[in-house]
């Protein structure tokens, strides 16, 4: 690739600037584990990079690409499943939990992998999905033989209330009745999502036992954490009542929101199922992390941190920025009542974006992904990336007979398709961006020639130079990644917050408006260390702040940290 010297001489400033205002920089910290220093970056890996051709990416083209990622800045990739399957829900219906699917590669692709994202200082983070397996799964195919099979317990067969009717009225993530009638048997079979993901009985200890075995079989082989998918479907009320319905569904809405699913989701005995994975994970050095799929409010989703005696995942997803109206008001109190809300000792965490969910850059008002991406980065928390964001990729719009997503296909024209976010990684202005010689599994982005890792990485301003000298801020200052925060009164349009460690102290700024704001600084004082806009800036500042629209802008401060309290804020926000 060409050199830029323009970008490689900003990006030397910047580092130069950080160095200057970094009084503890090379201080040393006390020892935290890895992850909540870490930045996470997920890759959906049929998107990421296509080695062979087919159109489809690999563990063979992951690898390719990690240089890009350490230089990036990321410190851990979690990918999305790999594991072999009919690919009816895109790997999360797994045939087998302990092999690669070819379309990926195989196990010394994997084992290769490991090496190089080791050799590179890199975490491994592998998809775990518990709650199911595919219908063809070997476990499945024998306890649909007979009622008496050995394996019958391990899935959750019921009798309909009549030959004809479902045992309840439960419906699938997905869409229609959660059951599905085996002729063989005469009985039905629970799903949570399709009806090729056959529920397991995690109420079974041989299911528990089998599941222990497969996280066993990847962390014996260097595998540093796992991210459990679904975990608040592991386990429904025995009692099979029927669901109340929704009195505020919509016709608009997904099937699945008929009902109020509280016999479904989060029961409580799935807080013991956790717990017996964090133990298996505890009982391996290298603090191997369980992060934990939890789309719950703040006093549900703080639950599955588990307590002192009964410990369970060391990072339950976050996603309320994801959903969140984005004006200061609103972020800013999500930020106050997710701390508020973590148990004693707790480590939180952020998630901007996902395979399930839209893009940054297509959720937010126009001009605001740089300011998300300082939000991101500079939040006490564990952040974590969804791949292409970094570069300002949008959803893409998949035509109908190019549809992919059985989310869509299921319950069309509801905007539930998830293909939208999936869409290949743009490496270059080539044909196939840089991601296949072959035709892609899904379009390519129409933007693809200009939105691109070549065209930003030769941009010093661009959103991928936002991304790189953020995360080699949070790398450099111990204020960033593990220090505390404290929440700053400001204009209604903005929101402000300290971050420091030890004499070392950082404001955050961030305009949420695409009109200029003025920001009273108070009595603080400082310099300007980074715009989000990458213009080049040492100047100091004190009095009032000026901010132009969608701007963020970050403060090396002078003096000891505040110590005054938000207004409303708890006690601490740590």
């Amino acid at each position: 690739m060409k050199v830029n010297h323009c970008a490689v001489y900003v990006g030397f400033l910047v580092m130069l600037t950080i160095a200057a205002w970094s009084p503890l920089a090379t201080a040393k910290v006390e020892s935290t584990p890895w992850w909540q220093s870490a930045v996470v970056y997920q890759i959906y890996p049929r998107s990421f990079q296509d080695s062979n051709g087919d159109g489809v990416g690999d563990l063979q083209g992951i690898i390719s690409r990690l240089d890009y990622l350490k230089d990036l800045g990321v410190d851990a990739v979690w990918i999305s499943p790999f594991y072999p399957s009919p690919m009816k829900d895109f790997g999360y219906d797994i045939s087998d939990y302990t092999d690669v699917d070819s379309r990926f590669g195989n196990r010394a692709d994997f084992e290769a992998l490991v090496a190089a994202m080791h050799q590179r200082g890199m975490k491994l983070i592998l998809d775990f999905v518990p709650n199911h397996t595919s219908e063809e799964h070997p476990w499945f195919r024998q306890s649909r033989q007979s009622k008496t099979n050995p394996k019958r317990n391990w899935y959750m067969w019921r009798d309909g209330r009549t030959p004809d009717t479902p045992p309840n009225n439960w419906r699938s993530v997905f869409g229609g009745s959660a059951w599905k009638l085996d002729p063989l048997t005469g009985q039905y079979y629970y799903h949570a999502f399709l009806e090729a993901q056959p529920d397991l009985n995690w109420r079974n200890p041989e299911v528990r036992t089998a599941m222990d075995a497969v996280m066993r079989y990847w962390l014996d082989r260097g595998v540093d954490g796992f991210r459990v998918d679904a975990i608040v479907q592991l386990t429904e009320h025995p009692s099979l009542l029927d669901e109340p319905l929704n009195p505020n569904y919509q016709p608009t809405m997904a099937d699945y929101e008929r009902n109020l699913p509280v016999y479904t989701e989060d029961q409580p005995d799935t807080h013991q199922m956790v717990s017996g994975m964090r133990k298996l994970f505890d009982s391996y050095d290298g603090n191997r992390l369980l992060i934990a799929e939890t789309y719950l409010p703040y006093n549900r989703l703080v639950a599955y941190y588990g307590s002192k005696d009964a410990p369970e995942a060391h990072l339950p997803f976050n996603f309320h920025l994801m959903n969140a109206p984005w004006n200061a008001a609103e972020v800013g109190k999500i930020v106050r009542d997710y701390e508020a809300a973590l148990p004693p000792g707790a480590w939180p965490n952020w998630v901007l974006s996902n395979h399930d969910r839209s893009r940054v850059a297509s959720r937010l008002p126009a001009g605001q992904e740089r300011v998300a991406a300082m939000l991101l980065l500079t939040l006490r928390g564990t952040p974590t990336m969804y791949y292409g964001d970094e570069l300002g990729m949008r959803d893409i719009t998949v035509p109908t007979a190019l549809s992919q997503d059985p989310f869509e296909k299921r319950d069309p024209g509801k905007g539930l398709g998830r293909d939208p976010e999936r869409s290949p990684m743009q490496w270059d202005g080539t044909k196939g961006a840089g991601f296949s010689t072959g035709t892609s599994w899904l379009p390519l982005a129409p933007d693809y020639q200009t939105v691109n890792v070549a065209t930003e990485s030769a941009d010093p301003k661009s959103l991928l130079s936002l991304y790189r000298a953020l995360l080699a801020l949070r790398h450099s200052e111990p204020a960033l990644s593990t220090g505390s925060i404290q929440l700053v009164d400001g204009p209604s349009d903005c929101l402000s917050y300290e971050r420091a460690a030890g004499e070392s102290r950082f404001l955050v700024v961030i305009n949420f408006s695409n009109h200029a704001v003025s920001v009273p600084l108070g009595a603080r004082h400082g310099r300007v260390l980074m715009s989000s806009t990458m213009e080049p800036s040492d100047k100091p500042v004190a009095g009032t702040l000026a901010l132009r629209a969608n701007e963020g802008l970050m403060i090396a401060l002078d003096g000891p940290a505040a110590t005054a309290k938000v207004d409303g804020a708890p006690p601490s926000l740590r």
